[in-house]
């Protein structure tokens, strides 16, 4: 008799095992270096993941085959001292790989351990991922009755953090998905950010570029989702694709978990959405530095100083010592003044080819440091591992009305004459991209290249965006001015 299939939205069972001889399980181990190879195979040995990592032992009454190049062994114990003595000992990661797929779990891999290479590889290769944070916001009940107290308006949203249980945001999750939709879901905590992160992917295919990441930050309202490549080009789609992709789209598992984040996320009375933060980046630490749960999220740039944990001054205090550097003299004229016959003759002597002062001036180089000190705070550093690597700009500005220079003696002439003057907004769209975009332009700023004083403060990274429009000097980001 044929079995009966009955559409579920349950989860997969994590101990569901693929065949080792798949090559997208050699192909996934490939991924990991030899070091992550053998730390994970001491995690599935542990006693506590057994029941969904269990290896294969050999019985007491069975006979080894002679030809085996990997024998199996009959305790856990053996198969550790194995592998820490393969750590003691160098070599290539072949050997690791065909260990594990030909000897030591020879009956399978099973979801949980893809999941976890899946999150190994992620850890290791921090900037393998491209992400976007989205914000949980609070949306207005709908049908409001006469006793139901008035809501806050729009622009006034709710600035609570919604609770969030791994557990039943994952109940939630599953009963919001399609039943035939098979998707497996790990929960996973990241060992040195405070966030929690969920991978999710369609049993149907191991394509790491199918694989879907989200990112819960501790105490945050934000969430960071990945953007991959076979995502972003389903989203780029013209008018001309055919209907069945963008059915295909549609009905993406990607799609399908973004919908369902904001109602696992809600309770009766009490509905959430998810809204877009124009602020994308590969690297996670600059998304919790700009949208998690500490001080710096309104502290960019040169307000970044009052962000530390010890601060209790504000921006608001009065520094009476305080004094802005005094400006760069002039490099291209220099004034003397010369007594010649008892008479003081002032002159001018323009000093040509000096285009900038000599590097060796270190009154100058300083006053620079002091600038970008000023400008980025603490931020924007090479070091600090916090880098954006792209953002996108579109000026708005007008350009300033540019009135004809006249000479003195036809001034009368023209008084009377109106000038025609219209604001000319030309299409200019800016990009900086590099490891460290915000680094970069400080570091111009103290080599001089940029006016750090005139500089408009989206240059600083201040505003916490990577994508918007600027207009009147200000990034219009999320909310306005990005924060």
């Amino acid at each position: 008799m044929a079995s009966l299939s009955i559409p579920t939205t349950s989860t997969l069972d994590p101990a569901q095992r693929v065949p080792s001889n798949d090559p997208a399980v050699s192909k996934i181990l490939n991924r990991l270096s030899r070091p992550s190879l053998l730390s994970l195979a001491l995690d599935w040995l542990d006693d506590r993941n057994q029941d969904i990592t269990a290896p294969y032992l050999a019985m007491e009454d069975e006979e080894i085959d002679p030809q085996d190049l990997y024998p199996p062994v009959q305790s856990l114990e053996e198969l550790r001292e194995i592998y820490t003595d393969m750590q003691q000992r160098k070599g290539g990661k072949r050997d690791v790989v065909d260990r594990i797929i030909e000897g030591d779990w020879r009956d399978g891999i099973s979801l949980y351990q893809i999941a976890m290479v899946d999150m190994q590889y992620l850890y290791d290769h921090p900037t393998s991922q491209k992400w976007t944070a989205l914000k949980v916001v609070q949306l207005a009940p709908e049908g409001a009755g006469v006793d139901t107290p008035p809501s806050p308006p729009l622009t006034e949203k709710p600035t609570t953090v919604p609770r969030f249980h791994p557990a039943t945001f994952l109940q939630n999750l599953q009963s919001e998905s399609l039943p035939d939709v098979k998707a497996h879901y790990n929960l996973d905590r990241h060992p040195r950010l405070p966030l929690l992160l969920l991978r999710s992917n369609q049993i149907t295919t191991f394509d790491s570029s199918r694989t879907f990441y989200v990112a819960f930050p501790d105490a945050s309202p934000f969430v960071y989702v990945s953007l991959t490549t076979s995502s972003t080009t389903n989203t780029n789609l013209t008018s001309s694709s055919t209907a069945p992709s963008k059915a295909l789209d549609t009905r993406s598992l990607r799609k399908l978990t973004l919908d369902s984040i904001p109602k696992a996320f809600s309770r009766p009375r009490q509905r959430y959405g998810l809204e877009t933060t124009n602020l994308s980046a590969r690297n996670l630490e600059a998304l919790v530095e700009r949208r998690g749960g500490g001080r710096t999220n309104a502290a960019g740039g040169g307000w970044s100083v009052y962000a530390g944990e010890n601060r209790k001054d504000t921006p608001l205090n009065i520094i009476p010592d305080a004094h802005l550097p005094t400006p760069e003299a002039s490099t291209g004229e220099e004034e003397e003044e010369e007594e010649e016959g008892g008479v003081g003759l002032r002159r001018t002597i323009t000093v040509r080819g000096l285009k900038r002062k000599s590097e060796d001036d270190e009154a100058i180089v300083k006053r620079r440091k002091k600038i970008a000190e000023g400008r980025f705070g603490n931020s924007a550093r090479l070091t600090d591992g916090k880098g954006i690597e792209r953002v996108e700009v579109r000026i708005d500005d007008p350009y300033l009305p540019v009135s004809a220079n006249r000479d003195d003696d036809n001034n009368n002439n023209d008084d009377d004459d109106d000038d025609d003057e219209t604001d000319f907004k030309p299409n200019v769209r800016i990009t900086f991209t590099g490891t460290h975009v915000f680094a970069g332009i400080r570091e111009l700023v103290e080599a001089g290249v940029i006016d750090g004083v005139k500089m408009p403060g989206w240059m600083t990274g201040e505003e916490g965006v990577s994508i918007g429009v600027v207009e009147n000097w200000r990034i219009k980001g999320f909310k306005g001015s990005g924060i």
